[in-house]
């Protein structure tokens, strides 16, 4: 990807996930250059790209500001009913996504937290001061495995939940998304069958599709994560060269996975010595006072590569994440050497400073408090106004809800008639390759709990009424 393409993305991101709101104003040139540690002529091409996409906007002596909200209408040509047969799951992601960056579109069907939930102002200010001692910071310091300081934080985090991890052990990345690709490029190759979760996060899977891999699903439990007799049946009749899951508030469950499942798992995959890609980025967000345990706390052969971020922690947007790959440690830093060579020293310093500085363990406090108390509203207002027999998890982390409805109901159709509203849905076929889950949706339940959000929530349970009574006549 060129660097500009690759700057102008994240800008976008930030702007999508609400840390960049309409009409603010955003980074100069030469912030934004020593921000993504490019020429200020990568920054101008980057802006350029954004501008001609109408995201920023150009005021002259003064700088770039992201644009005003466009007015939306119930008919827009991009969520115009399409039928069920021609939907494919690409189609439906690209769909959900674009529908929660249309402003004014109320984003249920967001796989984001809320942006306002984080510090964002703070790590800003940490990031700014850095101007007034580069000497301090640059490219050639942060080259893999990344910035020592940050390492050190991290290391220490996983020390206070019971791990310990050398922060020599320990790859700064661009995202979890980055730390996952590195691992499944470390452990597989082109033509490998990786196994995933299914009901799991559609970006998942398209990763290891991108890689030109092959996607075994194997059945989750909706409460205790992956079955372990479907994932024994899968290795015994096909050769699995990883498995690739999330344990910890999976998403779109929020299925917790159980102490002693967890080691279960962990030696059973030891046993044909498959290795695990832990995707662990909701782990924080547990709403009992005791953090749950990753996977990689059991792990005695290095087989279990523990993959995380702080973009659902404590800085979105930002697009910092971490590996801790056991046994292929050094081919993980090998290959980020290869892919990208280093991410922005600003972010990784100010993160830092932020963890170092500042109580993360009060911040966390108060996101899991607020998470806890939206999960119960929202809970709630649909156990009120969502059709009779329809199921709800019973999330204790993360900030999803998973609803089966009843089988009458197609998720499909109430998704695109949820956009007609100016609402986004996520319909259970997201989180499948299969032509399943269609009668199941998950709702974000992390934006501050307003008015519109209740009512949004409650015109979703109507129309879900209607398609049931419609079916009924």
């Amino acid at each position: 990807m060129k660097l500009y393409v690759n700057v102008a993305t994240r800008i976008r991101a930030m702007i999508d996930e609400g840390v960049l709101r309409p009409g603010e104003k955003i980074f100069s040139l030469r912030q934004a250059s020593q921000k993504y540690a490019v020429s200020i002529s990568t920054i101008i091409k980057a802006y350029e790209m954004l501008e001609s996409d109408g995201i920023i906007n150009s005021h002259p002596q003064s700088g770039y500001y992201v644009s005003a909200p466009k007015p939306t209408h119930s008919k827009r040509k991009d969520i115009q009913p399409k039928p069920e047969a021609e939907l494919t799951q690409a189609e439906l992601v690209l769909s959900t996504l674009r529908s929660i960056r249309e402003f004014g579109t109320v984003p249920l069907g967001s796989p984001f937290p809320d942006a306002h939930l984080f510090p964002i102002k703070k790590i800003h200010n940490y990031e700014k001061a850095l101007n007034a001692d580069e000497a301090g910071w640059g490219v050639l310091n942060d080259l893999p495995p990344g910035n020592e300081s940050l390492r050190q934080q991290i290391a220490k985090r996983y020390l206070e939940n019971g791990l310990d991890i050398s922060p020599n052990d320990i790859v700064i990345t661009h995202g979890a998304t980055e730390a996952i690709n590195l691992c499944l490029q470390a452990v597989a190759k082109p033509g490998d069958t990786i196994a995933l979760e299914a009901p799991g996060y559609y970006a998942l899977a398209q990763a290891v599709e991108r890689m030109g891999m092959r996607v075994a699903e194997v059945r989750t439990h909706p409460t205790e994560g992956i079955e372990l007799d479907a994932l024994s049946a899968l290795i015994q009749n096909v050769k699995v060269a990883a498995v690739l899951l999330t344990a910890n508030f999976q998403n779109p469950t929020s299925a917790l996975m159980p102490d002693d499942k967890k080691k279960a798992l962990v030696a059973l995959l030891a046993q044909h010595q498959i290795p695990l890609i832990e995707d662990d980025v909701y782990q924080e967000l547990c709403f009992g006072d005791v953090t749950p345990k990753p996977l990689k706390a059991y792990d005695e052969q290095g087989l279990v590569l523990h993959c995380s971020s702080f973009s659902k922690s404590l800085a979105p947007g930002y697009r910092v994440g971490w590996t801790t790959a056991g046994r292929y440690g050094k081919d993980v830093e090998r290959l980020m050497f290869l892919n990208s060579l280093s991410i922005p020293s600003a972010p990784q310093i100010a993160i830092a400073k932020f963890m170092k500085r500042d109580s993360f363990e009060q911040h966390l406090k108060s996101l899991r408090h607020t998470l806890k108390s939206n999960c119960v509203l929202m809970r709630t207002a649909i156990e009120d106004s969502f059709p009779k027999g329809t199921k709800i998890s019973i999330p204790t982390g993360g900030y999803v809800v998973w609803l089966e409805l009843p089988e009458e109901i197609d998720s499909l159709n109430l998704y695109q008639q949820c956009l007609e509203k100016g609402i986004s849905i996520a319909p259970g076929p997201l989180f499948t390759r299969k032509k399943e889950l269609t009668n199941y949706i998950r709702l974000n339940f992390s934006h501050q709990w307003t008015p519109s959000i209740e009512q949004a929530v409650r015109t979703v349970g109507s129309l879900a009424r209607k398609m049931l009574a419609n079916h009924s006549t």
